[in-house]
């Protein structure tokens, strides 16, 4: 007798690796604690339903809801296997993800369940949290706007101003960039206001104080600076002109010019492995004071007056091609030209010079001069019409560069000033200096967040709930993407090691800085086959390479995770 044969494939992928870092973190566990769903709720629980719905995000790099039902009807062994219940592919449709973002919207029970996550990870992974950076982005969307609603016109960090935006204020752990609180609020809100109630989640969550907080001049303000005094905590950022005007600058700066005051030099590692001299400057000390509360507060603040050696260089470039920009501009203005108006009046083209020396900003720097030129010309008799003379006047411009004032400038380039709190024991001025240049942690968070595989720009969602749960949901993922970064890394580093085999047509380089997204290519075309033959069902997975399995050792993630896919049984398709 012939037996019918039936061969059935589904992609596993990185879709063990993903759920297993989730359940390691608490994310099901809590989930189920903090988020209680109705009576009518039946299938997968809450906390599997996302983690086996953040699988597909991380996976695929697409948050559309109703992409997510198709996609776990086709990996069934894989997620029942991963989440260890019976999976249906019912369990993800989008009405059942639309309810589980309203539950995460909850603002309360957010707060209680970030709170408890932070905690989990930092135990879980025996992080020892020194540094919180803290700051702001934006979201953009084809969205309608309403008057009270979470989508408005504001500010657009995606250079968007015409379409309407959510902001996320986003505070992270250093070095790895893990995040440990998350806002999502009204796309029109100014910054400054922002950072207190993210301070306060953080200190919530992380549940220490002494923590040096690192932010940009909007977390500058004083009320922000009092309030993290009054905590207990540690901040430094730079001041805005508006905090520290240009006089005032120039008063710190007034011993350097006379020579009088010396400077220490800020050096860091480049590329070649040698140092380099990066910056340079000193420090003063003010006596802050301001109310908390009922509280008065009063602090010694240092103000580091930095001068950025690169800084100097590209703003003295940029200034000496406007300068030459605006003198080719002003005197076009009095060349003739078909088709052209000349000038007739000396304030009009006075006028236009100044709108020149203000487009390139170049004010004081060059100083024009205006002349009326007067002729006299005789014209003939010509009919009735007698001999006159005439007089025409011409108007002639001229720039002059003020060479002195351009050299002041440019000795005032690249110089800012900096706030700490924090003493010099604890962290000294290059310290301090080469703690802020790595602001660059938390932009590559929201690189993450917002392109690919997080991808909450564009957001296909319209409703308030449901933009606001996904936000959140999507700084789950956040946390998981950077903590198998720094566990990779740090076992690399351990073990004076290096990871060959991630870069495509180069299988010998080798790196002991990978990124997850890279570890996590490397698990695509793992394939799950169900081989059916005479009602026997029998699987096979594709073997595991030398790489996955080295990846896995850096994850401590057990290879079981997907061996256990070729005993363990799953529905027959």
């Amino acid at each position: 007798m012939t037996q019918e044969l039936t061969v059935t494939t589904e992609a596993v992928d990185d879709i063990p690796v993903l759920v297993a870092t989730a359940e390691r973190m608490g994310v099901v566990e809590l989930l189920d604690k903090y988020f209680v769903v109705d009576s009518k709720w039946q299938g997968l629980s809450l906390g599997k339903m996302l983690t086996g719905w953040l699988s597909h995000i991380l996976s695929e790099s697409d948050h559309r809801l109703n992409q997510v039902e198709g996609w776990a009807e086709v990996r069934l062994g894989t997620l029942q296997s991963s989440l260890g219940v019976e999976v249906r592919g019912l369990d993800f449709s989008d009405d059942r993800l639309a309810r589980g973002l309203e539950l995460l919207s909850e603002d309360e029970q957010w707060r209680s369940f970030e709170a408890a996550l932070n905690q989990r990870c930092i135990r879980a992974y025996k992080l020892k949290p020194e540094r919180v950076r803290i700051d702001t982005t934006s979201g953009s969307g084809y969205w309608q706007v309403t008057e009270d609603g979470l989508f408005q016109l504001g500010h657009s960090k995606d250079h968007r101003p015409d379409l309407p935006q959510l902001k996320v204020v986003l505070a992270t752990l250093d070095p790895m960039g893990m995040p440990v609180a998350c806002q999502v609020v009204r796309g029109n809100l100014a910054d400054d206001p922002l950072y207190i109630p993210a301070i306060d989640q953080v200190r919530q969550g992380v549940g220490e104080r002494g923590l040096l907080y690192i932010g940009d001049c909007k977390m500058m303000s004083l009320e922000t600076r009092a309030h993290l005094q009054a905590g207990g905590d540690d901040y430094l950022g730079p001041f805005a002109r508006t905090q520290v005007s240009e006089a005032t600058l120039d008063g710190y700066l007034s011993g350097v010019w006379t020579g009088k005051q010396a400077l220490k030099s800020v050096k860091r590692r480049g590329a070649n492995g040698h140092l380099e001299k990066v910056a340079e400057g000193f420090e003063l000390s003010e006596t802050m004071t301001a109310r908390v509360g009922d509280q008065e507060v009063r602090w010694q603040e240092r103000r580091l007056v930095i001068h950025s050696l690169a800084h100097a260089k590209a703003a003295e470039a940029a200034l000496g091609s406007r300068l030459q920009k605006a003198q080719s501009a002003l005197e076009a203005l009095t060349v003739r030209k078909q088709g052209k108006e000349p000038f007739t009046e000396a304030e009009t083209l006075r006028q236009a010079a100044e709108k020149l020396l203000q487009q390139y900003d170049v004010q004081g720097l060059l100083q024009i001069q205006i002349t009326e030129h007067v002729h006299q010309r005789q014209v003939r008799k010509y009919g009735n019409r007698p001999t006159e003379t005439r007089r025409t006047g011409q108007l002639t411009l001229s720039v002059q560069r003020d060479e002195t004032t351009i050299r002041k400038t440019i000795c005032r380039l690249g110089w800012r000033v900096y706030g700490c709190n924090c003493p010099k024991s604890q962290l000294s001025l290059p310290q301090a200096i080469l703690a802020y240049r790595e602001e660059y942690l938390v932009e590559h968070c929201f690189g993450r967040l917002k392109g690919k595989p997080l991808s909450l720009t564009p957001m296909y969602l319209e409703d308030d709930r449901h933009a606001t749960g996904l936000t959140r949901l999507l700084t789950i993922g956040l946390r998981l993407l950077t903590l198998l970064e720094h566990v990779a890394r740090l076992h690399l580093a351990e073990r004076s090691e290096k990871l060959p085999g991630l870069y495509a047509g180069n299988p010998t380089r080798a790196t002991d800085h990978p990124t997850t997204e890279a570890m996590l290519r490397a698990f695509k075309n793992i394939y799950l086959n169900f081989v059916t033959v005479g009602g026997q069902t029998y699987h096979h997975l594709t073997p595991l390479s030398k790489l996955q399995r080295n990846i896995l050792r850096l994850l401590d993630l057990p290879a079981s995770i997907y061996t256990r896919l070729d005993m363990e049984s799953a529905n027959s398709p």
